[in-house]
């Protein structure tokens, strides 16, 4: 590998969607000495690092897990920080996420953010909806568990409506009931901080993604790191349960749940 790892990037070969699990901000401030929510502040400058790269690149779909169901457990302090700062943040950045032709998008149970946060969130989506370059989603208040509960809710009252016969259930019909129903599912999954697990993030959606585990905490996690992670992505062979024998060229698979 060269010293620029941009420059062995197949740009023919990119994933189109990216997923992050963007972990560690918190030991991050506390090797530093420094209070959780500092590495959070931290942790926004990368947000903004890495989705500049990701669209320079060519990425067209970037989904952070910004914060989950379970982080509303956390000290009520610190969530109440996270939420001042993500208003914040929103704030700042749609401006930027205009002049990139960056679109904003959101999934989880919205219906939980405070409404400060809600509203700054659905004015800057409104805002950027018809940017074309890249779309960012943002996890919030999401937890995959939830989300595929809530689909089984939504598909079960449409059998007992007569709408759907239990016979015609496919994973396709699934896929369309989940909040990440209009976007392809990631080929990458990126996990920062030398976590190996999915903490509830995307289960459904990930299930033929290539992992890539970096051991830097998230507000550490630059360009190259980035690069480097496409990379190895690029260097997988993707068989979606098939021999070699059997891909000679690569398939275009959105939904590869069977």
């Amino acid at each position: 590998m060269s010293n620029n790892p941009l420059i062995e990037i197949d740009k023919t070969q990119l994933p189109q969607h990216i997923a992050i699990i963007m972990d560690g901000n918190g030991r991050w401030a506390k090797s530093k000495g420094k209070l959780r929510v500092f590495g959070h502040e931290a942790g926004v400058k990368t947000v903004r690092k890495i989705t500049e790269y990701a669209a320079k690149l060519g990425i067209k779909h970037l989904t952070l897990y910004t914060f989950s169901t379970e982080n509303w457990d956390r000290p009520s302090l610190e969530v109440q920080a996270l939420m001042r700062l993500l208003v914040q943040s929103i704030r700042k950045e749609t401006k930027t996420l205009q002049e990139q032709n960056i679109s904003l998008k959101a999934i989880g149970d919205l219906s939980q953010l405070p409404s400060k946060v809600a509203k700054e969130l659905d004015s800057a989506i409104e805002e950027t909806k018809d940017n074309t370059r890249m779309e960012l989603v943002l996890a919030l208040s999401y937890s995959s568990k939830w989300d595929l509960t809530n689909a089984m809710k939504r598909i079960g009252e449409k059998v007992a409506q007569g709408e759907i016969i239990p016979e015609d259930i496919t994973s396709d019909t699934i896929s369309n009931h989940l909040q990440t129903a209009n976007l392809p599912d990631p080929e990458l999954m990126i996990r920062t901080s030398g976590e190996h697990r999915l903490s509830n993030f995307l289960l459904w959606e990930l299930a033929y993604s290539e992992f890539h585990f970096s051991p830097v905490y998230w507000p550490d996690f630059g360009e190259d790191h980035f690069y480097k992670a496409i990379l190895d992505y690029q260097n997988r062979k993707r068989r979606f349960g098939k021999t070699d024998e059997q891909f000679i060229e690569k398939p275009e698979v959105k939904n590869a749940h069977a």
